[in-house]
């Protein structure tokens, strides 16, 4: 129950409210949301909606004070003040081949939502990625290159970063070198 509670939350909090009364940086009453949990799951309570708040891998909600919101991964207009990172040198992107192709000629953009999720390891990427396909490919964006034409990166949580966008200029396929790398190990152990 705990997964279908947090996707719903997630449906709620980043997409459609539905009849709930959200203010312009996200947040909702805390009593509410749990009212309308408990609506399609009766034995939800405030406990397991603090524990999936609290026990995010990924930090997707924030609760102040009796108020609860998410952080990130919206597709409804709110401001979250998210602080700019202005240090690191690379970020990444998990998607699926089919995806890839066409990012890597037009650059990530936020399609449905109103950020561009990017991760700051390859393992996070790949766990990203593989939700979506089995195989995965990891881009990677040169961070420090696109600050310099002023595209302003933020720190959404330890493993989540947003933007608007990437240009496909600053943005390359992982995996060819190793491939590459590969090959030459095994045509030696051929031979």
């Amino acid at each position: 129950m705990r997964v279908q509670v947090s996707k719903y939350l997630s449906y709620l909090l980043r997409h459609n409210p539905e009849d709930l009364a959200m203010d312009e940086r996200g947040f909702v009453d805390f009593d509410e949301v749990l009212a309308k949990v408990r609506r399609r799951f009766p034995d939800a309570d405030k406990s397991l909606l603090t524990r999936i708040v609290e026990e995010s891998d990924r930090k997707r909600f924030e609760i102040v004070g009796n108020k609860i919101r998410a952080l990130y991964g919206h597709s409804v207009a709110v401001q979250v003040d998210l602080k700019e990172d202005s240090t690191v040198p690379v970020l990444y992107h998990g998607t699926t081949p089919k995806a890839a192709q066409r990012v890597l000629k037009e650059g990530l953009k936020p399609m449905r939502r109103r950020w561009v999720h990017l991760s700051p390891t390859r393992e996070i990427a790949q766990e990203v990625g593989e939700r979506r396909s089995s195989n995965p490919v990891i881009l990677e964006i040169n961070v420090s290159e696109a600050r310099k034409s002023g595209i302003k990166f933020y720190r959404a949580t330890d493993k989540v970063y947003v933007c608007e966008r990437v240009p496909a200029k600053y943005i390359k396929k992982l995996g060819q070198e190793h491939s590459l790398i590969l090959r030459v190990i095994l045509g030696a152990l051929v031979q």
